[in-house]
């Protein structure tokens, strides 16, 4: 049983601050229980006693006859953390509180979340909320939201607003086939965190998919990591709000959560295989089709349509989406040229071409052959099926209810997905209502039936990556720093610098196997004589040494294509007085010399430490692309080498890491090598908030690390939870 099963499935409940007045949370919580006839027992609390709608009210918690699994607070946030003291005395389990005013309205707020978080963690309440619209389970007719009606199903609910969660509650009531097993208004999560209800939904036998509305997450790295262990078993949908500088000020206020970068939330979410759905109108089909439907295991599609429009429009909207047409073997075609009419197109897409307009069963004797095909991984049926006895003649119907109960029987035979697509889906047929009671998705919209069918495909490739192996880099990877490693930070601390020096963090990236150029540091010319006869031949770069001037370039601290000592000696006097001239404050330790490096395609790697998800890997394409386009992936670590690999196909260029106009194909492996050696080290070394390789140059074979930049702590970045 879940440590959250008291609270989400509680066999007895009391209403704190139960009342008379119908238009109090007390009074409705009451007759919505009543309503959804709750099994377990209801109790009361109010200060003067009596009965609401046939409840027995007591005074105080401590007067009631038992300790109930659940308290419902309806009470003003002042007298929260009193009454959870008071709960946890009874033997109470758990409480939702349904009052704002905490941590979202400021700080005296966040003071009385914390007395109230305090409070039950004294007594081990789980809490849900505050600032919480409630919660329901449909199965056991716990209605502690206040809706008219729960429509059960298979979908988990988790919602930081209570609206959004109205929203999809009255959209699925529109919807007889779509319903929820257990909703829960994670409000602010103070106390239980919105990984655990995860968790809790994973073991749930009435939920087949988790959707969650979030605006920000208290604890980011706890989510993907319970997301990464519920993905595998229950997909999980998530509409993340907070696009938008504006929309993150909304959602900060709203719940007191921080909504952070959209774009780094949306990747790494993706990469604990959480489907990412960026329209709220489309998150209940996609919710729907992935509790009701197999994963698509490839990205291979049969469309089977009754007219050329609809046909060309899916066959778009599919290469937008990032699937393909499946290639239907010969004898596919040459079956289905036998079973319509000449005139149908039987390569994909198939277009009947009027065949089903006599004779519906045609559409199961040619899914029949499509399904069949090797070549395909899915089926979409788009066009007029369901109302053909609407629009041509009332005497298919009957046939037509036949040929759904085929299309499902065949769906169910061979394992694959099938979506269908109607004009007529909203008069809702009895074939259509045939095909949704046999778990088959009907839809009015070509866009949401091919978004919802990439979901599947999305959380096929998921569990893919799931079920593999992680792969290694070619040589081992030390899992524990080492003492010369550990020296290096060690020693920048010491000094009071904040930052490793340019060969300081290239010796880190070498000590971990990432080949470097050779490097060597001059602090006066005094020594250059010394040094030349180890310098390496062919033109060289000269850059400023000094822990204060970070930004080398902007302080004229790098001269490059530089050869032979007079040139050496006027690079180091250049340099040494641009930088006096930027800081003059700035202590200068000297110039680091490397050799220039090969042309080579440019790419940036860095690492940061997120207040929500740790640390986190960005790769992108360097110049033009990372400046103006912004073309940059980021995932979350540790990273594996399907992370890093799918970081390289994600990215919008990718197709330049494959050679374009000429040019060759770039060393891919020495990339996701790359990867996995930062992701180590940074793993390794806490010390290290922030890690910059730009630019990275990539070869046919091979990499050269450019320059790099680490900043580091002395106290490690730790995750931002601001009540706890």
């Amino acid at each position: 049983m879940s440590a959250l099963d008291p609270v989400l499935n509680p066999s007895s409940i009391v209403i704190v601050g139960a009342s008379n007045q119908p238009t109090k949370r007390g009074y409705q919580a009451i007759r919505k229980l009543q309503e959804a006839q709750f099994a377990g027992e209801i109790y009361g609390v109010n200060p003067r006693g009596g009965e609401v709608l046939g409840v027995t009210c007591y005074a105080a918690i401590d007067a009631l006859p038992v300790a109930p699994d659940l308290a419902l607070i309806c009470t003003p946030a002042a007298t929260v953390p009193g009454l959870i003291e008071a709960c946890g005395q009874k033997g109470i389990k758990g409480a939702i509180v349904l009052a704002g005013g905490f941590s979202e309205a400021g700080d005296e707020g966040a003071a009385l979340e914390r007395a109230m978080v305090r409070a039950a963690r004294k007594w081990g309440i789980r809490v849900i909320g505050p600032n919480t619209s409630g919660s329901f389970n449909a199965t056991s007719g716990l209605n502690l939201v206040g809706y008219e009606r729960l429509p059960q199903g298979r979908i988990g609910l988790l919602s930081q607003s209570g609206n959004m969660a109205l929203t999809w509650v009255t959209e699925a009531l529109a919807r007889p086939w779509m319903g929820f097993s257990t909703y829960v208004g994670v409000g602010n999560e103070s106390e239980v965190g919105f990984h655990e209800y995860l968790e809790y939904f994973q073991d749930d036998p009435h939920t087949s998919v988790v959707l969650a509305y979030v605006e920000g997450l208290r604890n980011g790295r706890a989510f993907l990591e319970a997301a990464r262990r519920t993905t595998p078993t229950k997909p999980v949908v998530l509409y993340k709000s907070g696009r938008t500088q504006h929309g993150q000020r909304a959602a900060k206020s709203h719940t007191g959560a921080l909504a952070g970068d959209y774009s780094l939330s949306r990747h790494v979410l993706k990469q604990a295989g959480v489907i990412v759905v960026e329209q709220s109108d489309r998150v209940l089909d996609v919710a729907d089709t992935l509790a009701r439907q197999p994963a698509l295991l490839g990205k291979r599609v049969a469309v089977l349509a009754d007219g050329g429009g609809h046909a060309t429009i899916t066959a778009d909207l599919l290469t937008d989406f990032g699937l393909q047409l499946a290639d239907l073997l010969p004898e596919t075609q040459a079956r289905l040229k036998a079973a319509l009419v000449p005139q149908a197109a039987v390569a994909n897409p198939v277009d009947v071409a009027g065949a089903t307009d006599a004779q519906p069963a045609k559409f199961a004797e040619a899914a029949a052959l499509l399904l069949a095909d090797p070549n395909v991984d899915g089926l979409i049926v788009v066009g007029l099926f369901g109302g053909y006895h609407i629009r041509f003649d009332s005497g298919l119907k009957d046939e037509e209810i036949q040929t759904a109960e085929k299309l499902a029987e065949l769906a169910a035979t061979h394992g694959k997905p099938m979506l269908v697509h109607s004009v007529y889906a909203d008069h809702r047929p009895v074939p259509l209502a045939t095909l949704q009671a046999s778990d088959i998705p009907v839809f009015n919209s070509l866009e949401k039936a091919v978004h919802s069918l990439s979901a599947l495909a999305e959380y096929g490739a998921s569990l893919k990556r799931a079920s593999r192996s992680d792969g290694a880099p070619g040589e081992a990877i030390p899992l524990l720093a080492g003492s010369d490693q550990r020296n290096l930070i060690d020693h920048a601390l010491k000094e009071g610098r904040k930052a490793l020096f340019e060969h300081e963090a290239k010796q880190l990236l070498a000590g971990y196997g990432v080949p470097v150029p050779s490097q060597f540091v001059l602090k006066s010319l005094d020594e250059l004589p010394a040094l030349l006869p180890n310098l390496p031949a062919g033109p060289l770069a000269v850059k400023l040494v000094s822990p204060d001037i970070l930004h080398k370039s902007d302080a004229g601290g790098v001269v490059l294509n530089v050869q032979g000592e007079a040139a050496l000696r006027e690079a180091f006097t250049r340099i040494m007085d641009n930088a006096r001239a930027y800081d003059p404050q700035a202590e200068l330790t000297g110039v680091l010399i490397t050799p220039m490096v090969e042309p080579g395609l440019e790419v940036i790697l860095g690492v940061t430490r997120d207040p929500q998800f740790g640390p986190v890997l960005m790769f992108g394409l360097g110049g033009i692309h990372v400046e103006v386009l912004k073309d940059v992936v980021f995932r979350a670590l540790p990273l594996t080498a399907d992370d890093a690999a799918d970081m390289l196909g994600a990215l919008r260029a990718s197709a330049l890491l494959d050679g374009v106009r000429g040019q060759p194909a770039v060393d891919k492996q020495a990339l996701i090598d790359l990867m996995l050696r930062v992701s180590r080290m940074c793993l390794n070394h806490e010390e290290i908030i922030e890690l910059d390789l730009n630019p990275v140059r990539v070869y046919r074979e091979g990499i050269a690390v450019v320059d790099a930049r680490i900043v580091i702590n002395e106290k490690p970045v730790t995750l931002k939870e601001e009540v706890a």
